[in-house]
């Protein structure tokens, strides 16, 4: 397997009027560079789309995989220079000013049983929370089942002591009869933004989050070089998080397991409980105070405060 150099961190001097954490990394994209290292033979990707603004990388890659299934082969990514309409799951907006983020779809064709697809959103997950500690040196962790958390010194409602930094949206794209199923995995990573640039309480940037200097491009690379790992181990294992030892390091970093949860279920239904393990499935169990035990497949979590 390929592992592209990830390059080093360019510091710019500061912008006009901007001081803080986040100075001087509001630079385009460096196009030219990411394609010399992550398109074959150098890195592990067969196409790199940079574009300069669009409003949802993946509106564009699943219209795109729609219109010419051939020109979008399994390990190609649209990556925004900035993003404007970002979607997350459930038709929520994903708002970042222009050039503090990163923004990028995946064109993925797993070759894997169709039933194990929903462990998508945990892989992908594990690929952006290694990514993160490797370049910017924040503990990140996922919250079932597709967001990416650092930790933070105060407390939110339904977040507890931690921040949102980055989101995963998959969505399964259909193609003609006789070729691979498609997936995209959009994946977005709130890299420079201020505290008054932040659209929720619960959100945060790496800057804010203590990392300096984090040059988009660094963290893509990583990102690339994560998700090839990821995406090998488990095609190799046929799908099989657990037989590849995926599901245990996706577990491991995962803060909602063993945590007290309220899940909101399609349909307005609730789960009260401790979130006990993961299902084979990629399924949050969650136990409930009577003891048993319910199969999560969609929702939104909550982790409930349970102390003083």
């Amino acid at each position: 397997m390929t592992r592209p150099a990830v390059p080093s961190p360019a510091t710019p001097a500061d912008g006009p009027g901007r001081t803080g954490p986040d100075a001087g990394e509001r630079r385009p994209l460096d196009a030219d560079a990411l394609r010399s290292l992550l398109l074959l033979p150098a890195g592990p990707l067969a196409r790199v789309d940079v574009v300069a603004r669009t409003g949802s990388t993946n509106a564009d890659a699943v219209a795109a995989v729609r219109a010419d299934p051939d020109a979008w082969p399994h390990g190609s990514v649209l990556v925004a220079d900035h993003q404007d309409a970002g979607r997350g799951r459930a038709g929520r907006g994903w708002e970042t000013p222009p050039r503090t983020a990163l923004t990028c779809s995946f064109v993925a064709r797993p070759r894997v049983p169709a039933r194990t697809l929903g462990w998508l959103p945990l892989l992908a997950g594990l690929g952006a929370v290694t990514a993160v500690r490797a370049t910017a040196g924040v503990p990140a962790v996922l919250k079932w089942p597709n967001d990416v958390l650092v930790p933070a010194d105060t407390e939110v409602p339904g977040w507890g002591a931690a921040r949102k930094i980055g989101g995963i949206l998959t969505e399964v794209v259909p193609t003609p009869p006789g070729t691979d199923p498609a997936v995209v995995v959009g994946i977005g990573l709130n890299v420079a933004q201020t505290a008054d640039e932040l659209p929720v309480p619960h959100a945060t940037s790496l800057a804010l989050a203590g990392a300096h200097h984090v040059a988009r491009e660094t963290l893509l690379v990583a990102l690339v070089t994560a998700l090839d790992d990821v995406a090998a181990r488990w095609r190799d294992a046929d799908g099989d998080a657990h037989a590849s030892g995926l599901a245990d390091e996706v577990a491991a970093v995962c803060a909602t397991l063993g945590s007290a949860v309220r899940v909101e279920l399609p349909g307005g239904e609730e789960v009260v409980g401790v979130a006990e393990g993961l299902d084979a499935d990629g399924g949050l169990v969650v136990a409930t105070a009577d003891g048993r035990p319910h199969h999560v497949l969609a929702g939104d979590v909550r982790h409930v405060r349970t102390g003083p």
